[in-house]
């Protein structure tokens, strides 16, 4: 999610910057910007030209048009909102300092309203409702009033001037800047700006791919990362700086990765990487081989296998800021019902459809185990034509990753006019079903390129999960119990990297199983959704038949399908109806179906009833889902590869179903 460029050389900046922006498209977003910088007219005085729109590039590009910005040094971003609607205002570049500071951020900065607070008392003035903006007043802060840090040798007092009118010959829409030169930085430890952005990452909590700029050093950018990817590329005489390599390997296929914790002081010659305690760190440059539609992907074959592996990462920014570890409770912001209503709630509903569905069976498992309320779980295209039972005590739940599902949508104001509390767990900020209720929690799992949704998912039973632990404390689960919980909910991003780990070995098994034209998933408990989600995805991407289905329910009338043709997956993870699996699988086998086996590591029993067996790592059981769904993905994505299927764009399906 977002795309960042950067540029400092000899070229013109603004063909470079728009380009890789353009080449970044793939990732999503919503608005756009950029900030060129002349370090020519710098010197005497300088201009910090910003541009920004909402909406596609070519926006952006029509706003730049007949505009000339010569400048050799700048810096571009993509957004993907997440705090703050889809507006201008909330678009990167940022600027602080009267235009002598502007950055371009990814990430989220999660206590940004504490620092906001501590600025405002210090007569900072925000344009807008981003995390991002408060970044840049703090670096703006500590350049200003550099803590206990000599200033450099011949340093001059800033002369700032602000241009509220754009310049001659600049499009409307255009805010230009002008900041009188302080004199050269003399590098390493003596870089203020440097400097200024160290000390105020170290206030920061959260994640950040991060480009600073100012006008007073127009031969320098500074970039930081964590937790966000920067990767910059080296050429003679100039540097690139994007999110990934794909915007520069029309320039140079030299680069340099920046690590979690890294600050790079980049200038055309010269490229010096550091940590926030100033200690210098000798990288080497890496040698990229990729196209420029292979860089797209991170390297991966398709948009579907990335986002399987991105689901660790994208996790954590599900989970992240949201857990309240001394009370063993979710943190939920933007909710529209108090405590003693949540407290007060006799039904709770979740709608949604396809992958969102499955995601919301999870989530009836965990409010009613956690919460002690009865669910159900409807499908947005059923709800509102079944005449619903709603009311002032039940909660509603719309789950969609696009947030522009009409079936939802329409299902959303049925639950409305009925008078139910609703919130939605979406995924695009800003989108229709996002506006309409107002209330509810972001999955933050960055846009999905490929139409079978993955990491959506596993997000989205992430935030149903915190939902439950959250209502659950109102009402009987013990701190300690709340606490074991969210443990296990941090460790889960491990765990997925050990199932990851195993992709090879999955695809060794996946062309076991190309020539079957029927398979059978099966799960109980918890695990019936996720044998569920297996299934579709198996039929979304490779176009074979398959069903998904209870364990328990193969013998009231699907058994007799089974045969040594009509091959069984099935979850048999160590939990309460582990036996009782166990004996639902020893009857397909019985019949002569093949078997393969998600099962618990270490468990040699259930080799036992295995032709084929992928482990997965030991997790809490309501937990479960969050693990066993991506050796299915794996699996389903290799059949589908193998039979040479379309995978990030099956036949007959569109991402966002916007018809009902």
């Amino acid at each position: 999610m977002c795309g960042i460029v950067g540029y400092i050389g000899n070229k013109q900046a603004l063909p470079i910057l728009v380009q890789g922006l353009r080449d970044l498209e793939y990732r999503g977003y919503d608005s756009s910007g950029l900030v060129i910088l002349d370090p020519e007219q710098s010197r005497g005085g300088g201009i910090m030209q910003r541009v920004r729109a909402v909406g596609k590039i070519d926006n952006l590009v029509a706003k730049l048009k007949d505009a000339k910005y010569p400048g050799t040094l700048g810096i571009a971003h993509t957004r993907w909102a997440t705090h703050g609607g889809v507006t201008e205002e909330n678009a990167h570049p940022h600027i602080a300092q009267d235009g002598g500071i502007a950055i371009v951020h990814n990430g989220i900065i999660e206590n940004y309203r504490e620092l906001k607070e501590k600025l405002k008392k210090d007569g900072v003035k925000f344009t807008s409702d981003t995390d991002s903006e408060v970044l840049a007043h703090l670096i703006a802060h500590y350049y200003s009033t550099p803590p206990s840090i000599p200033p450099p040798q011949g340093e001059g007092k800033a002369g700032i001037r602000s241009h509220s009118s754009p310049l001659p010959g600049s499009p409307k829409s255009v805010t230009a800047f002008g900041v009188g030169l302080r004199g050269e930085d003399k590098g390493g430890g003596e870089n203020q700006l440097a400097n200024a952005v160290k000390s105020a990452l170290k206030e920061v909590r959260g994640t950040y791919g991060l480009l600073v700029v100012h006008a007073d050093h127009p031969d320098q950018i500074i970039a930081a990362r964590l937790g966000s990817p920067l990767v910059i590329g080296v050429a003679a005489g100039e540097h690139y700086i994007a999110s990934d390599v794909t915007p520069m390997l029309a320039y140079t296929k030299q680069v340099t990765f920046l690590d979690d914790g890294e600050v790079a002081e980049i200038s055309r010659d010269n490229l010096r990487i550091s940590n926030l305690k100033d200690e210098l760190i000798t990288k080497p440059t890496t040698q990229i081989d990729w196209d420029q539609a292979k860089a797209q992907k991170g390297g991966y074959e398709h948009f579907m296998l990335k986002e399987i592996m991105e689901q660790p990462t994208v996790f954590e920014d599900a989970i992240r800021g949201r857990i309240n570890m001394e009370e063993g409770t979710a943190v939920l912001g933007g909710l529209n019902i108090s405590e003693d209503q949540m407290r007060d709630l006799k039904r709770i509903v979740i709608i949604s459809g396809g992958t969102a569905y499955y995601a919301g069976l999870v989530g009836k498992y965990a409010f009613e185990r956690l919460a002690q309320i009865p669910c159900e779980v409807d499908f947005s295209s059923e709800f509102r034509y079944r005449d619903p039972i709603c009311d002032k005590k039940t909660l509603v739940y719309a789950v969609s990753q696009s947030g522009e599902t009409a079936d939802t949508i329409m299902a959303v104001r049925e639950a409305k006019r009925k008078g139910a509390h609703v919130r939605g767990i979406i995924n695009v900020v800003g989108s229709t079903i996002a506006r309409e209720i107002g209330a509810g929690s972001y999955i933050h799992a960055g846009p999905e390129m490929a139409v079978a949704s993955t990491k959506a998912y596993t997000n989205m039973v992430a935030l149903l999960l915190l939902n439950a632990i959250q209502l659950g404390r109102l009402k009987h689960v013990t701190q300690a119990t709340g606490k074991r919980m969210l443990e296990s909910l941090l460790a889960v991003p491990a765990k997925m990297n050990e199932i990851l780990a195993q992709a090879e070995e999955i695809k060794k098994i996946a062309k076991k199983y190309t020539h079957y034209k029927n398979l059978f998933f099966l799960g109980r408990g918890v695990n019936y959704p996720v044998a569920l989600e297996g299934s579709l995805k198996l039929k979304e991407i490779s176009y074979i038949h398959s069903e998904g289905y209870a364990g328990g329910e193969m013998k009231h009338g699907p058994l007799a399908l089974v045969s040594d043709d009509f091959p069984v997956v099935a979850i048999l993870t160590r939990n309460q109806l582990y036996e009782k699996m166990k004996s639902n699988i020893m009857e397909a086998r019985a019949r002569g179906a093949k078997t393969l086996i998600i099962a618990t590591e270490g468990d040699q029993e259930a080799s036992e009833v295995a032709d084929d067996i992928i482990f997965v790592p030991k997790t809490m059981e309501l937990l479960e889902p969050l693990l066993n769904t991506i050796p299915l993905q794996l699996l389903a994505y290799y059949i589908a590869v193998e039979l040479g299927r379309d995978v990030d764009r099956p036949r007959n399906l569109a991402k966002s179903v916007t018809v009902e």
